[in-house]
């Protein structure tokens, strides 16, 4: 059974650098079929993408936060992370880790996490 778990703060301050990572167990994040993504979803809104890997290390950005955006993966942890330079409160949310398969359909997801920024 694949499982996925974000870990990370709960909370950061303003300006600040978010670090979350997501732990996958059941499944090897180097299987060259699937995307490991991070989505976020804020207080009364949709879903929004952040970020994703790929086994061979491609990533891609939302371009309203690339700039200050990273995702790596740890091959010897099987765990990917995310980082989120100089958080802003609009930055609160929850942050979903996600599996996304060639077809682009979600199937995975972890449980989420609450992050709030502020101070």
């Amino acid at each position: 059974q694949v499982q996925l778990l974000e870990s990370g703060p709960g909370l950061v301050r303003p300006s600040q650098t978010l670090s979350l990572t997501c732990i996958v167990s059941g499944d090897s994040i180097t299987r060259d079929t699937y995307y490991w993504t991070w989505i976020r979803q804020p207080p009364g809104r949709g879903l929004e993408f952040v970020a994703v890997i790929d086994a061979t290390g491609d990533t891609g950005y939302n371009p309203s936060l690339k700039s200050r955006t990273s995702i790596f993966m740890d091959t010897s942890s099987n765990s990917f992370s995310l980082q989120l330079t100089s958080i802003a409160p609009e930055g609160t949310g929850i942050y979903f880790c996600a599996r996304a398969g060639v077809a682009g359909d979600y199937a995975l997801w972890g449980q989420g996490i609450q992050v709030t920024a502020s101070s």
